[in-house]
């Protein structure tokens, strides 16, 4: 499991710098599903022995992302019993600038799955204010997470959790979508879902049954059955080589709490659907965002 963010992976503190950030994994893969009393934790909470599994150090994995972004993930590293001891002597203490830990990662972290975990790495103490950070990835495969700078989209939207900044997200047949800053994601019965306490999005990917059939057409076999809003609740804007469409109702329209908003992409062939509801009538701007956000990879320049 991992906590969400935005907080620190040393300390838990919440961090305002979108530039970067850090996810904190709460426990070692192996560890996950064992009852508390097989979890021992030593003098800090970072310093860690299970019962028949092993030892392990918190460290920091610090990974370069573009948009000037920097992703610090506070993840796991088995050490053997004399690594874990000295750190619990030093921690906390003048030596512990000193500290180095040699172990094998101990989680696996989307999109590099199993090329992390298992791999041996050094951590050593860069700053006395936080965990020991990783050097060092000594595995050919897995070398290149630290080296490489990564797509900050294609990283950061396989993490459910609320980011503090926006990211594309892949809907799959070229489609993708903005899931903006805090709401977490998630994928059920073919739609993914994008949620905070006062807003939800969800999405999913339609396609025409009629070979051939121009977007403008498709869209409006879709929307067969759709109300007739007002012209002021409803938009209709090009897309490439197809169109967008749009309307919106609030809580007088249908009796419900939430306003709701309803967004069509298409394009030859195939569409994407979006429905909204938010608690606040200027989140309406919010919603149209999303809706214009949706697009096909052959629509971007």
């Amino acid at each position: 499991m991992i906590t969400h963010l935005p907080t620190c992976a040393c300390c838990g503190d919440v961090l305002a710098d979108e530039r970067r950030i850090d996810f904190g994994f709460n426990l070692p893969d192996a560890a996950r599903d064992l009852p508390e009393e097989a979890l021992h934790r030593l003098a800090v909470p970072a310093l860690l022995r299970v019962d028949g599994v092993g030892c392990f150090i918190r460290c920091l994995l610090a990974v370069k992302l573009t948009h000037d972004t920097e992703l610090v993930l506070g993840a796991w590293v088995e050490v053997d019993e004399a690594t874990l001891l000295r750190a619990d002597e030093l921690w906390q203490r003048p030596g512990y600038a000193e500290l180095t830990v040699r172990g094998t990662f101990a989680n696996r972290i989307q999109p590099w799955g199993d090329t992390l975990m298992g791999a041996e790495v050094t951590a050593k103490v860069a700053d006395p204010e936080e965990l020991p950070r990783v050097v060092d990835v000594h595995h050919p495969a897995a070398a290149h997470v630290l080296t490489r700078t990564w797509d900050r989209d294609h990283v950061l939207s396989r993490f459910p959790f609320p980011l503090p900044v926006d990211v594309r997200t892949d809907l799959g047949d070229h489609w993708s979508v903005l899931r903006t800053a805090g709401l977490t994601a998630s994928f059920a019965d073919g739609t993914d879902h994008f949620t905070a306490p006062d807003r939800s999005a969800a999405v999913n990917l339609l396609t025409d049954d009629v070979p051939g059939r121009a977007p403008r057409d498709f869209l409006t076999a879709l929307m067969a059955g759709a109300p007739d809003t007002r012209p002021a609740q409803r938009a209709y804007e090009p897309l490439g080589g197809g169109v967008r469409y749009a309307f919106w109702l609030t809580p007088q329209d249908h009796g419900r709490p939430r306003h709701e908003f309803y967004g069509m992409a298409v394009a030859p062939g195939t569409a994407t659907g979006i429905f909204c509801t938010y608690e606040d009538a200027a989140d309406l701007e919010w919603a149209q965002r999303v809706w214009r956000s949706l697009d096909r990879a052959v629509n971007t320049a």
